[in-house]
């Protein structure tokens, strides 16, 4: 129920209005008493330091406020791992693998956030990705758009994986000053190999696609704080994976292998193979994810999701913000319901922004370590 002593929301001006304005935001939503008593406090001392249920809320909230996100209904069970205590990158990387862990669920993957302290900064946008290795003549081996990373953390003294398509990359922890390299334990990493329901074939082309997302490149913002160490993930979407990672002709670019398993006419565009090709990369995904016990969400159950959230955020006062271009999946979008909608793509706070990549700078000394 919401408190009613509690005063307007505060104009933002400062940072201490900004967090006020927080403050405010998060006992009114949660109708947990103590404002005035926190709000002194912040006033006297000019600072926030956030409690356990406040940095929780606010991490849920800018979930909630994701403009880029189709999959924002069960914002309010994101479980959130206050780690701003661990200032150590081996602590850091031991608590990434529990994530990894923890958040995988068996297959039943829960929404998760590990957040850390000042001074925390993981260089990898995801905490699983694979590497791109350059050829001499111009082709790449793996994801073309790791190269950049995967030429970064070589400098660093990574050796380098075995030289396949899918060799997950190191992390690349930044901690008290210093990168430190440290590679993923097998336990941590849980792939899917794909195949296709009725074409033997394609099981053929050895694809398989790592069953976690872990968004690790965002900085958390609420109420003034900024949190560069904040990794979180929910599930994968099936087009995110056969749709944009695999097809992609700047990613592995695979619709012609596809095809060429399906036994299609590929002499011209003109005969769609290109787009039964997509469709059934999208059927193997889903099929291989089933087969294997781990969620994933299909782009026509989630849109109709989204639309649950809207009505359910317009019930408690809240305008639902929303970037058309990321919101309408990359298949069959015309048969969604969010294609005929606009939205206001105007960022809320609490939010996430995306980081700068590093790699322009030189790197730092760093030392090697693998998983024990």
């Amino acid at each position: 129920m919401p408190v009613p002593h509690l005063p307007p929301p505060l104009p933002v001006s400062t940072e201490v209005d900004e967090t006020l304005a927080f403050l405010g935001m998060y006992h009114r939503e949660t109708g947990l008493p103590g404002f005035a008593a926190r709000r002194q406090e912040i006033e006297q001392c000019e600072h926030l330091s956030l409690t356990t249920p406040e940095l929780t809320h606010g991490a849920r909230m800018a979930w909630r406020n994701s403009t880029r996100c189709v999959g924002r209904l069960p914002w309010a069970t994101l479980e959130v791992h206050d780690l701003r205590h661990l200032p150590q990158a081996p602590q850091v990387f031991e608590a990434l693998c529990d994530h990894l862990r923890g958040a995988l669920n068996g297959g039943r993957i829960r929404p998760l956030m590990s957040v850390f302290g000042p001074g925390i900064r993981i260089y990898n946008d995801q905490l699983i990705r694979y590497a791109g290795y350059r050829q001499p003549d111009g082709q790449v081996i793996g994801d073309p758009q790791n190269i950049a990373l995967t030429e970064y953390v070589q400098q660093l003294g990574w050796a380098g994986g075995p030289g396949s398509a899918f060799d997950v990359l190191p992390l690349a922890i930044e901690a008290e000053g210093n990168v430190t390299l440290f590679e993923l334990p097998s336990d941590a990493i849980h792939e899917v190999p794909i195949t296709h329901p009725s074409c033997a074939a394609l099981a053929g082309l050895g694809l398989r696609w790592h069953a976690l997302p872990v968004i690790s490149n965002m900085t958390l913002e609420i109420g003034g704080q900024r949190f560069e160490g904040a990794p979180f993930n929910g599930w994968y979407l099936q087009t995110e994976i056969a749709a944009r990672n695999l097809a992609d002709e700047a990613r592995y670019n695979l619709l012609p292998a596809i095809a060429q398993a399906l036994g299609l006419d590929t002499s011209r565009r003109r005969t769609l193979w290109l787009d039964r090709a997509l469709v059934e990369l999208n059927v193997a995904v889903l099929h291989s994810f089933d087969e294997a016990g781990i969620r994933l969400a299909d782009h026509h159950s989630v849109t109709r999701q989204f639309r649950h959230f809207e009505e359910r955020e317009a019930r408690a006062g809240r305008a639902v913000k929303g970037n058309w271009s990321w919101l309408v999946p990359p298949l069959s979008p015309a048969t969604t319901p969010v294609w005929h909608r606009r939205y206001d793509d105007t960022e809320l706070k609490p939010k996430f922004t995306v980081q700068r990549p590093i790699w322009a700078a030189p790197p730092a000394r760093c030392p090697f370590q693998t998983s024990t």
